[in-house]
């Protein structure tokens, strides 16, 4: 490889910064990032509220989960971590119960007191056995839940997350979500856990900090940047790319409506909404996300989720049926591409989490390497696409 290689990443998300960093460990390239917002980390990013003092996570809650230990591994290199296990509430008709469901949720929504086997009983007898292989969101959980359950605590939250019938969305959403027959309300279920102490932002900011990468904020993509290197890795919409001549992909975005107040408001970092007559989704206060640190006043957000409109960030890919007929298309008009290479959840449409988003580009950095040794095209797209 030509040590004056050039390359452009546009995004300075975990995926850019990532693979920014991995491919100036291990060849002789310079990279320039550019992000068209006015700071690094994305989605991720974090500040401390100006009010407040508190630790903001500006674009939503963000706990660090995963079983891959090179992706822990990795991410620990840029940052101390303090654990952290996030215990998530559910509001549901003037009741507060345990998300996710589990054994506390059972015995409280159905006013019983029964051990693990009366309880998995009590739902087996409640599911739709009859729905041998779900086709959508809704048939998975009332196979797996039955209708009270989901009724209640995921009907009417899906339908104000997405913005569309339950019955459109993949079954494959809901596999995400667990059921326990315990008393365990951790949120998630990986080996390790944590959230950063001094915030994201810092940690993305640790991996691009090297003397070969440049990054510019405020930066905003254009196609005639492409002549000034010798490849663009792209984290971006992908239908964006392509000026939307294939359509529009469809994504969700998220509002949220500030507050602050004295002391201590919802005494959890996050309780969701799940009625329909609630308009939020959810209501996170950002304290909780830091309870190594003590504040005298507290600050929270109101989460709304909407259509993502022609000015929105996307945050998250809908992928129904007619959005994957157009990703298809745009995935086979990406392959004849040349000098360019598609990334991250908006590039490759597909819904990922923070660890995710690190354990796949920590793979396509290694088939990027490969490739260049071979003296090989650098892929278009990741062969876990």
């Amino acid at each position: 490889m030509s040590a004056n290689e050039k390359y452009l990443i546009v995004g300075a998300g975990f995926s850019g910064a990532v693979l920014a960093r991995q491919l100036i460990e291990n060849t002789d390239v310079e990279i320039h990032i550019i992000d068209e917002r006015q700071h690094i980390a994305g989605n991720c990013h974090t500040e401390r509220d100006t009010s407040t003092n508190i630790m903001v996570h500006t674009y939503g809650p963000h706990i660090f989960n995963t079983n891959r230990q090179d992706v822990w591994d990795y991410i620990s290199r840029f940052g101390e971590f303090h654990p952290f296990i996030n215990r998530v509430k559910a509001e549901v008709e003037g009741q507060i119960y345990s998300m996710p469901v589990n054994l506390h949720t059972i015995n409280q929504f159905f006013k019983t007191t029964l051990n693990p086997q009366q309880a998995r009983h009590l739902i087996e007898q409640k599911a739709n056995s009859l729905i041998e292989e779900p086709q959508n969101f809704e048939e998975q959980a009332l196979k797996f839940l039955g209708p009270e359950l989901y009724y209640a605590f995921f009907y009417g939250y899906t339908k104000k997350q997405w913005g569309c019938e339950p019955s459109e969305l993949p079954a494959s959403i809901l596999k995400r979500l667990p059921l326990r027959f315990t008393y365990d309300d951790n949120y998630y279920n990986a080996h390790y856990q944590g959230i950063p102490i001094n915030g994201y932002t810092e940690i993305v900011r640790n991996i691009l900090n090297h003397e070969r990468i440049k990054v510019s904020t405020g930066v905003a993509f254009d196609h005639s940047m492409s002549n000034l290197y010798n490849h663009v890795f792209y984290s971006g919409p992908i239908d964006r790319y392509f000026e939307y001549k294939l359509g529009r992909l469809s994504y969700r975005t998220v509002t949220f409506e500030r507050s602050e107040a004295e002391g201590d408001h919802l005494g959890n970092a996050v309780i969701n909404y799940p009625d329909a007559n609630v308009a939020y989704t959810r209501i996170h206060e950002h304290k909780h996300f830091t309870p190594w640190e003590k504040h005298d006043k507290t600050v929270y957000f109101k989460e709304y989720s909407k259509e993502t409109m022609e000015n929105d960030t996307p945050y998250y890919p809908k992928r129904l049926a007619a959005d994957m007929n157009i990703f298809e298309r745009y995935l086979a008009l990406a392959r004849t591409q040349s000098k360019i290479s598609f990334i991250g959840r908006l590039g490759t449409y597909k819904y990922m989490n923070m660890d995710q988003a690190i354990g796949e580009i920590l793979d396509f950095s290694q088939e990027v390497i490969s490739s260049r040794q071979k003296n090989q095209p650098i892929p278009a797209l990741s062969q876990n696409i």
